[in-house]
């Protein structure tokens, strides 16, 4: 990892922090950061949840424009493919991961929220796709993403206006899931309950509902069914039975094994 992010490590819980200041902007080096990061929090055994967060004052404001202003589609066409591919990475980090946004999350910054399992907001936060502002399209997700979050018609609103959403109305449409004042703590907090549950089962989960979102039903239902299969293997399966079995639900410790 590099000096833009990094992935810091407690109780069970990373961190990925941008630090790109004053506005965590998106550049190619941020992105190359990025993609290690979500790489290690995806290898490292001691992360069993993730957070994603900014910093205190933003999350992320977007895309570097002064970056992209003068290329031509050659030149930008691979760039956004790398950074497609990188924000794929985070999607996929085989653990619950939240987003903690603080300030603005817009552009790029949005997408990057998308990526998340779940969106906790400050009450100050802002997000929203304005890429139709600068005459060009969301193009690290958010056409693809939004609208399979909260909906064609309200993905459409946000694009083709590009306006800002206030916490309160995210939480409203579903783009985000919970708004809070002490936002990181609280992304923090829930992380840590996740980690220390039945992780196996958890990746297995979300395996099946990402993948599953992006296929038909019958497919969708062929890979649950193998996916359910497989964890009869597992350590926390045998656990999370004999528990209940003899001592009632919700007692099992798990081991992520």
């Amino acid at each position: 990892m590099g000096d833009l992010v990094r992935l810091e490590v407690e109780d069970g819980v990373g961190t990925i922090r941008l630090d790109r200041p004053p506005m965590n902007a998106i550049d190619q080096a941020l992105t190359a950061d990025l993609r290690q990061a979500a790489l290690e929090a995806t290898r490292r055994d001691d992360v069993g949840a993730v957070v994603i967060y900014g910093g205190q004052k933003v999350f992320a404001a977007g895309a570097d424009v002064k970056m992209m202003a003068e290329m031509s589609p050659a030149e930008v066409r691979p760039m956004i493919q790398t950074l497609q591919e990188t924000f794929t990475l985070v999607e996929d980090i085989p653990k619950v991961t939240i987003a903690a946004v603080t300030g603005y999350a817009l552009g790029g910054g949005c997408e990057l929220a998308l990526c998340a399992d779940f969106r906790f907001a400050a009450t100050d936060a802002k997000l929203g796709q304005p890429e139709i502002l600068l005459g060009i399209i969301p193009g690290a997700g958010g056409t693809q993403r939004l609208p399979r979050l909260i909906g064609p018609a309200r993905a459409k609103d946000l694009i083709y206006s590009g306006r800002h959403v206030k916490a309160e109305e995210a939480l409203a449409i579903g783009l985000v899931d919970r708004v809070a004042s002490d936002v990181y703590a609280e992304a923090v907090e829930a992380a840590r309950a996740y980690a220390h549950g039945p992780t196996v089962a958890f990746r297995a989960a979300k395996v099946s509902i990402n993948r599953g979102a992006r296929t038909d039903v019958a497919t969708g239902l062929a890979m649950e069914r193998e996916t359910f299969s497989d964890l009869f293997f597992t350590e926390d399966q045998r656990e999370g039975m004999r528990s209940f079995v003899e001592e009632g639900p919700g007692k099992a410790k798990f081991k992520g094994r």
